[in-house]
Protein backbone atom coordinates (compact mmCIF):
# COMPACT_ATOMS: atom_id res chain seq x y z
CA UNK A 1 0.00 0.00 0.00
CA UNK A 2 1.45 3.37 -0.67
CA UNK A 3 0.12 6.23 1.00
CA UNK A 4 0.59 9.71 0.88
CA UNK A 5 0.44 12.82 3.93
CA UNK A 6 -0.76 15.98 3.09
CA UNK A 7 0.01 18.24 6.14
CA UNK A 8 3.16 18.08 8.29
CA UNK A 9 2.30 20.40 10.81
CA UNK A 10 2.22 19.73 15.07
CA UNK A 11 -0.05 16.45 14.31
CA UNK A 12 0.83 15.66 10.79
CA UNK A 13 4.70 15.50 11.08
CA UNK A 14 4.98 13.08 13.89
CA UNK A 15 1.79 10.93 12.72
CA UNK A 16 3.91 10.62 9.48
CA UNK A 17 7.20 9.03 11.58
CA UNK A 18 5.13 6.53 13.10
CA UNK A 19 3.88 5.45 9.41
CA UNK A 20 7.42 5.45 8.74
CA UNK A 21 8.35 3.22 11.97
CA UNK A 22 4.89 0.91 10.82
CA UNK A 23 7.00 0.16 7.43
CA UNK A 24 4.30 2.09 5.47
CA UNK A 25 5.87 3.03 1.51
CA UNK A 26 5.41 7.08 2.59
CA UNK A 27 4.96 10.39 0.59
CA UNK A 28 4.80 13.56 1.52
CA UNK A 29 3.68 17.12 0.83
CA UNK A 30 3.71 20.42 2.96
CA UNK A 31 4.22 23.71 1.73
CA UNK A 32 6.87 24.07 4.81
CA UNK A 33 10.04 22.20 3.50
CA UNK A 34 11.58 21.77 6.99
CA UNK A 35 9.35 18.83 8.37
CA UNK A 36 9.25 17.54 4.43
CA UNK A 37 12.83 17.09 4.94
CA UNK A 38 13.02 15.67 8.48
CA UNK A 39 10.57 12.77 6.89
CA UNK A 40 12.26 12.44 3.35
CA UNK A 41 16.12 11.73 5.74
CA UNK A 42 13.57 9.40 8.26
CA UNK A 43 12.47 6.94 5.30
CA UNK A 44 10.24 9.21 3.35
CA UNK A 45 9.47 10.58 -0.75
CA UNK A 46 8.03 13.93 -1.26
CA UNK A 47 6.18 14.99 -3.94
CA UNK A 48 6.71 18.72 -5.72
CA UNK A 49 2.93 19.13 -5.37
CA UNK A 50 -0.25 17.04 -4.04
CA UNK A 51 -1.12 15.80 -7.52
CA UNK A 52 2.08 14.36 -8.07
CA UNK A 53 1.67 12.86 -4.38
CA UNK A 54 -1.93 11.87 -5.40
CA UNK A 55 -1.08 10.04 -8.61
CA UNK A 56 1.52 8.08 -6.89
CA UNK A 57 -0.80 6.69 -4.08
CA UNK A 58 -3.77 4.29 -3.17
CA UNK A 59 -4.44 6.21 0.60
CA UNK A 60 -4.20 9.87 0.45
CA UNK A 61 -4.17 11.04 4.51
CA UNK A 62 -4.79 15.01 4.80
CA UNK A 63 -4.38 16.81 8.10
CA UNK A 64 -5.13 20.48 7.29
CA UNK A 65 -6.49 23.49 10.08
CA UNK A 66 -9.89 24.14 8.36
CA UNK A 67 -12.86 23.00 5.92
CA UNK A 68 -11.22 25.73 3.73
CA UNK A 69 -7.67 23.97 3.28
CA UNK A 70 -9.05 20.76 2.94
CA UNK A 71 -11.25 21.80 0.18
CA UNK A 72 -9.04 23.81 -1.46
CA UNK A 73 -6.27 20.71 -1.24
CA UNK A 74 -8.85 17.67 -2.44
CA UNK A 75 -11.53 19.47 -4.63
CA UNK A 76 -9.70 22.63 -6.46
CA UNK A 77 -7.82 23.26 -9.54
CA UNK A 78 -4.43 21.36 -8.95
CA UNK A 79 -5.56 19.33 -6.37
CA UNK A 80 -5.96 15.83 -5.47
CA UNK A 81 -9.04 14.90 -7.28
CA UNK A 82 -7.34 15.71 -10.71
CA UNK A 83 -4.43 12.86 -10.15
CA UNK A 84 -5.88 10.68 -7.95
CA UNK A 85 -6.75 6.75 -9.45
CA UNK A 86 -10.20 5.30 -9.08
CA UNK A 87 -10.22 2.36 -6.89
CA UNK A 88 -7.79 4.85 -4.42
CA UNK A 89 -9.19 6.16 -1.00
CA UNK A 90 -9.00 9.85 0.42
CA UNK A 91 -9.09 9.71 4.52
CA UNK A 92 -9.44 13.30 6.08
CA UNK A 93 -8.04 13.18 9.30
CA UNK A 94 -8.43 17.07 9.88
CA UNK A 95 -10.90 18.60 12.51
CA UNK A 96 -13.82 20.03 9.82
CA UNK A 97 -16.97 21.06 9.42
CA UNK A 98 -19.50 17.56 8.80
CA UNK A 99 -21.09 19.05 5.73
CA UNK A 100 -17.87 19.45 4.08
CA UNK A 101 -16.78 16.14 4.72
CA UNK A 102 -20.03 14.98 2.71
CA UNK A 103 -19.55 18.01 0.22
CA UNK A 104 -15.87 16.25 -0.46
CA UNK A 105 -17.09 12.69 -0.30
CA UNK A 106 -19.72 13.46 -2.66
CA UNK A 107 -17.64 14.55 -5.24
CA UNK A 108 -14.59 11.74 -4.83
CA UNK A 109 -17.34 9.41 -5.28
CA UNK A 110 -18.17 10.74 -9.14
CA UNK A 111 -14.53 9.91 -9.99
CA UNK A 112 -15.00 6.25 -8.20
CA UNK A 113 -12.99 7.34 -4.91
CA UNK A 114 -13.73 6.62 -1.60
CA UNK A 115 -13.83 8.92 1.47
CA UNK A 116 -13.10 8.40 5.63
CA UNK A 117 -13.31 11.16 8.00
CA UNK A 118 -10.98 10.26 10.37
CA UNK A 119 -10.26 13.28 12.78
CA UNK A 120 -8.30 12.76 16.00
CA UNK A 121 -8.16 13.40 19.73
CA UNK A 122 -4.70 13.51 21.61
CA UNK A 123 -2.67 16.40 20.96
CA UNK A 124 0.38 16.51 20.10
CA UNK A 125 2.20 14.17 22.65
CA UNK A 126 -0.28 11.31 21.80
CA UNK A 127 1.11 12.02 17.95
CA UNK A 128 4.08 11.59 18.71
CA UNK A 129 3.54 8.08 21.07
CA UNK A 130 1.24 6.53 18.06
CA UNK A 131 -1.66 6.62 20.85
CA UNK A 132 -4.06 8.75 19.10
CA UNK A 133 -7.74 8.49 19.17
CA UNK A 134 -9.46 8.54 15.63
CA UNK A 135 -13.49 8.94 14.88
CA UNK A 136 -13.92 7.51 11.95
CA UNK A 137 -17.37 7.97 9.27
CA UNK A 138 -17.00 6.41 6.05
CA UNK A 139 -18.46 2.85 4.29
CA UNK A 140 -17.93 -0.06 6.63
CA UNK A 141 -16.03 -1.91 4.36
CA UNK A 142 -13.66 0.79 3.48
CA UNK A 143 -13.28 1.24 7.40
CA UNK A 144 -12.14 -2.29 7.73
CA UNK A 145 -9.81 -1.86 4.83
CA UNK A 146 -7.83 0.77 6.77
CA UNK A 147 -8.10 -0.23 9.97
CA UNK A 148 -4.79 -1.39 10.38
CA UNK A 149 -3.22 1.87 8.84
CA UNK A 150 -5.05 3.99 11.36
CA UNK A 151 -3.84 1.57 13.75
CA UNK A 152 -0.22 2.38 13.32
CA UNK A 153 -1.04 6.07 14.30
CA UNK A 154 -3.43 5.67 17.03
CA UNK A 155 -4.69 3.35 20.37
CA UNK A 156 -8.44 3.79 19.20
CA UNK A 157 -9.67 3.66 16.32
CA UNK A 158 -13.95 4.15 16.39
CA UNK A 159 -16.27 3.80 13.23
CA UNK A 160 -18.98 6.26 14.55
CA UNK A 161 -20.95 5.78 11.22
CA UNK A 162 -21.45 7.44 7.47
CA UNK A 163 -19.43 9.91 6.24
CA UNK A 164 -19.71 12.74 8.56
CA UNK A 165 -19.65 10.95 11.40
CA UNK A 166 -16.46 10.97 12.58
CA UNK A 167 -16.24 14.96 12.64
CA UNK A 168 -19.78 15.22 14.63
CA UNK A 169 -17.89 12.57 17.08
CA UNK A 170 -14.98 15.14 17.16
CA UNK A 171 -16.95 18.00 17.81
CA UNK A 172 -18.75 16.67 20.81
CA UNK A 173 -14.94 15.64 21.89
CA UNK A 174 -14.48 19.84 21.63
CA UNK A 175 -17.30 20.81 23.64
CA UNK A 176 -15.73 18.19 26.26
CA UNK A 177 -12.40 18.90 26.26
CA UNK A 178 -13.21 23.10 26.54
CA UNK A 179 -15.80 22.91 28.96
CA UNK A 180 -13.50 20.48 31.19
CA UNK A 181 -10.16 22.95 30.52
CA UNK A 182 -12.10 25.74 31.28
CA UNK A 183 -13.69 24.23 34.83
CA UNK A 184 -10.37 22.97 36.11
CA UNK A 185 -9.12 26.75 35.34
CA UNK A 186 -12.07 27.56 37.76
CA UNK A 187 -11.65 25.39 39.88
CA UNK A 188 -7.85 25.76 40.68
CA UNK A 189 -8.29 29.33 41.29
CA UNK A 190 -11.14 29.13 43.07
CA UNK A 191 -9.24 26.98 45.51
CA UNK A 192 -6.25 29.43 45.19
CA UNK A 193 -8.56 32.56 46.42
CA UNK A 194 -9.55 30.41 49.35
CA UNK A 195 -6.23 29.59 50.27
CA UNK A 196 -5.25 25.94 49.05
CA UNK A 197 -2.46 25.57 46.62
CA UNK A 198 -3.66 24.92 43.18
CA UNK A 199 -1.38 21.96 43.40
CA UNK A 200 -2.45 20.49 46.27
CA UNK A 201 -6.15 20.10 44.70
CA UNK A 202 -4.86 18.47 41.97
CA UNK A 203 -3.44 15.86 43.53
CA UNK A 204 -6.24 15.29 46.01
CA UNK A 205 -8.68 15.41 43.33
CA UNK A 206 -7.54 13.50 40.36
CA UNK A 207 -8.17 10.19 41.29
CA UNK A 208 -11.78 10.74 42.75
CA UNK A 209 -14.84 11.69 39.97
CA UNK A 210 -13.53 14.90 39.19
CA UNK A 211 -10.11 13.75 37.39
CA UNK A 212 -10.28 13.27 33.94
CA UNK A 213 -7.87 13.34 31.32
CA UNK A 214 -8.41 16.35 30.38
CA UNK A 215 -7.10 17.63 34.03
CA UNK A 216 -4.17 15.39 33.81
CA UNK A 217 -2.82 16.99 30.89
CA UNK A 218 -3.68 20.52 30.84
CA UNK A 219 -3.81 21.15 35.14
CA UNK A 220 0.26 21.00 35.10
CA UNK A 221 0.45 23.08 32.36
CA UNK A 222 -1.06 25.91 34.38
CA UNK A 223 -0.01 25.64 37.29
CA UNK A 224 3.94 25.40 35.17
CA UNK A 225 2.87 28.36 33.32
CA UNK A 226 3.76 26.28 30.13
CA UNK A 227 1.79 27.01 27.24
CA UNK A 228 3.57 25.97 24.36
CA UNK A 229 0.70 24.92 22.13
CA UNK A 230 0.02 21.06 22.11
CA UNK A 231 -3.22 22.61 20.69
CA UNK A 232 -3.87 26.30 19.95
CA UNK A 233 -7.03 28.14 21.19
CA UNK A 234 -7.24 29.95 17.68
CA UNK A 235 -7.59 25.76 16.83
CA UNK A 236 -10.10 25.44 19.35
CA UNK A 237 -12.20 28.29 18.27
CA UNK A 238 -12.68 27.22 14.78
CA UNK A 239 -13.37 23.73 16.19
CA UNK A 240 -16.20 25.61 18.55
CA UNK A 241 -17.42 27.49 15.58
CA UNK A 242 -17.87 24.27 13.74
CA UNK A 243 -19.64 22.80 16.84
CA UNK A 244 -22.55 25.73 17.09
CA UNK A 245 -23.24 26.03 13.56
CA UNK A 246 -23.62 21.91 13.32
CA UNK A 247 -25.89 22.46 16.62
CA UNK A 248 -27.89 25.54 15.22
CA UNK A 249 -28.66 23.15 11.91
CA UNK A 250 -29.68 20.49 14.10
CA UNK A 251 -31.32 22.39 16.85
CA UNK A 252 -29.36 21.70 19.53
CA UNK A 253 -28.44 24.11 22.74
CA UNK A 254 -24.78 24.60 23.48
CA UNK A 255 -24.88 26.64 26.95
CA UNK A 256 -21.52 26.02 27.82
CA UNK A 257 -19.94 25.87 24.83
CA UNK A 258 -21.62 29.16 23.76
CA UNK A 259 -19.73 30.51 27.44
CA UNK A 260 -16.42 28.92 26.97
CA UNK A 261 -16.14 30.15 22.99
CA UNK A 262 -16.71 33.82 24.58
CA UNK A 263 -14.12 32.77 27.27
CA UNK A 264 -11.67 32.16 24.00
CA UNK A 265 -12.59 35.25 21.96
CA UNK A 266 -11.61 37.18 24.97
CA UNK A 267 -8.04 35.24 25.19
CA UNK A 268 -8.15 35.67 21.24
CA UNK A 269 -8.37 39.34 21.36
CA UNK A 270 -5.75 39.40 24.60
CA UNK A 271 -3.10 37.69 21.95
CA UNK A 272 -3.44 34.59 22.84
CA UNK A 273 -4.69 32.88 20.09
CA UNK A 274 -1.50 30.74 19.50
CA UNK A 275 -1.34 29.43 23.17
CA UNK A 276 -2.51 25.92 24.29
CA UNK A 277 -6.00 25.69 25.49
CA UNK A 278 -4.63 25.45 28.63
CA UNK A 279 -4.42 29.28 28.76
CA UNK A 280 -8.00 29.13 29.28
CA UNK A 281 -6.78 29.74 33.10
CA UNK A 282 -5.72 33.42 31.77
CA UNK A 283 -9.13 34.62 31.56
CA UNK A 284 -9.82 33.65 35.17
CA UNK A 285 -6.56 35.44 36.01
CA UNK A 286 -7.91 38.55 33.92
CA UNK A 287 -11.16 38.78 36.16
CA UNK A 288 -9.34 37.97 39.23
CA UNK A 289 -5.65 39.52 38.59
CA UNK A 290 -3.92 37.07 39.91
CA UNK A 291 -1.96 34.17 38.21
CA UNK A 292 -2.41 30.45 39.24
CA UNK A 293 0.61 28.61 40.75
CA UNK A 294 1.82 25.24 42.43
Amino acid sequence: MKVGLIGLGIMGKPMGANLLKKGYDLTVFDRNLTPVQELVAAGAKSAADVRELAASCDVVLTMLPNSPHVKNVVLEAGGVIETIREGSVVIDMSSINPMASREIAAELEKHGVKMLDAPVSGGEPKAVDGTLSFMVGGPEDVFEAHKELLSSMGASVVRCGEIGAGNVTKLCNQVVVAVNIAVVGEALMLGQKAGVSPDAIYRAIRGGLAGSTVMDAKAPMMMDRNFNPGFRIDLHIKDLNNVLDTAKSVDAPMLLTNQVMEMMKVLHHDGEGQSDHSALVKFYEKLTDEQIGR
